[in-house]
């Protein structure tokens, strides 16, 4: 079963924290031992891990990412959204976790953030918890 999670941003650019409700999808998924797959089916937003603990951490990780892909710069693209799709594809739509004793397996900092790039919108994040089998 594919479960879809919703995500509500409120920012042009903003990482927010979704590892609550991943952890939740994997909860309702009933699997002890096995995988977490989360994709994200926008072309103007991504999934990644890391620090959780200091809210500074993805602050500044969009802000560097904002100076490596500027929002004004000659783009070709007609919708005005050409940094959003350069950062979706530098960042990545997909992540794959561990699940141990049926909790992700996330180091003792790391949380699990959906990038939005190109809102605000409401966003999508598949989730797919696969069984290894025990």
């Amino acid at each position: 079963m594919i479960q879809a999670l919703q995500v509500r941003s409120s920012k042009q650019t903003e990482f927010i924290d979704i590892t609550r409700i991943v952890q939740g999808a994997v909860d309702k998924a009933g699997v002890k031992e096995g995988l977490c797959i989360l994709y994200v089916p926008h072309t103007t937003a991504a999934v990644t891990v890391n620090e959780n603990a200091d809210p500074s951490v993805p602050r500044d990780i969009l802000m560097e990412l904002n100076k490596i892909v500027p929002f004004e710069d000659r783009y070709q693209h007609s919708e005005g959204n050409s940094p959003a799709h350069i950062k979706s594809s530098l960042v990545g739509c997909s992540q794959t976790l561990v699940i141990d004793s049926g909790k992700i397996l996330l180091g003792t900092w790391q949380g699990i953030f959906f990038c939005e790039f190109d809102g605000p919108r409401s966003r999508q994040v598949y989730v797919k918890v696969i069984s290894d089998g025990r």
